[in-house]
């Protein structure tokens, strides 16, 4: 056969053979449209199991890029570590250098001068309490230390303390100095500005502040749904009296029960009574309305939700 010939023949075949895919896939959509038609007609479940076997194009999903989680490291406060090096200083004398105390000091700040107090000195101090600490760049910080004497005069100490990056290790960098006391801050207007009568709230925060600090009856009963509280244990008062208590909402004011889920904030002064004497105290509660009573949502003083104070 010549070149020509077999030419002539490859250029017929190749409309055919396009044609014949073509037909095969115009077959192919025929048959997938009567597939889900038949489905229609046979139910829902008939349509899924259709649909499923009907050939479908995925594309796929372009992997999603990972994504970099920092995680700053809390700075370790030095304010205990300065609280126990005033403590030991103040307590050693340069004349008994070997004493625990000395030894104690000497080790957290090497190099640092122990005291030199006069014989019969009452210059120990009562207790230590760290009340400021600010931190300064490369790892130095600032802690003020309060020191209380017995005679009731407070001192105030300002103490340099260094650290590693990690917040692993301390050292104290040179001796305490005297500073004036932190400035009282001036105290802001109360949010319980609601003065709220005697009745069904009261009763429910007098009741309550009962059970939890003198154990009298079981305080599950006073709380809200899925509010977990335990009282104060060993109750440490005998009595407690509701001396006054105030709101944020004008709803605690109103002489009628409100409406289910209406929630309450309010501040409770009491009194608490045990051998020792009388101790005025005061309790931030929220509570929530309940068909028809009043139920502690919270307790909030001083602590997060659910915290307790003693």
């Amino acid at each position: 056969m010549s070149p020509g010939t077999q030419a002539s023949q490859s250029e017929a075949a190749a409309p055919m053979a396009a044609g014949a895919r073509l037909e095969s896939m115009r077959r192919r959509v025929r048959l997938s449209r009567l597939a889900v038609l038949t489905a229609i007609a046979a139910g829902p479940v008939a349509l899924c199991v259709a649909v499923a076997s009907t050939p479908t194009t995925v594309q796929a999903a372009t992997p999603a890029k990972p994504t970099a989680v920092r995680t700053a490291a809390a700075a370790a406060n030095p304010g205990g570590y300065a609280q126990l090096f005033v403590s030991a200083w103040l307590r050693s004398s340069a004349d008994d250098a070997t004493s625990a105390q000395a030894r104690l000091a000497q080790s957290m700040a090497p190099g640092v001068e122990l005291p030199d107090p006069a014989a019969g000195a009452q210059s120990k101090p009562q207790s230590v309490t760290a009340v400021r600490t600010a931190q300064r760049g490369g790892g130095a910080w600032s802690v003020t230390v309060a020191a209380q004497y017995a005679d009731q005069s407070v001192r105030y100490y300002a103490v340099r303390v260094v650290s590693d990056g990690a917040g692993a290790s301390f050292a104290v960098t040179g001796a305490p100095g005297v500073v004036a006391g932190p400035v009282r801050a001036s105290v802001p207007k109360s949010p319980y500005g609601v003065t709220v009568p005697e009745g069904d709230l009261s009763s429910a925060v007098g009741e309550f502040l009962a059970a939890y600090l003198t154990g009298a009856g079981e305080v599950d009963r006073y709380l809200a749904p899925g509010v977990a509280l335990a009282p104060v244990s060993p109750a440490p008062y005998s009595a407690v009296s509701v001396e006054q208590v105030s709101a944020v909402e004008e709803t605690a004011a109103a002489e009628q029960m409100p409406a289910d889920g209406t929630t309450v904030h309010v501040l409770a002064l009491v009194e608490a009574r045990d051998a020792d004497g009388r101790w005025p105290l005061a309790y931030e509660l929220a509570l929530k309305a309940r068909s028809g009573r009043w139920e502690i949502a919270a307790l909030q003083s001083g602590t997060a939700q659910n915290g307790g104070a003693r």
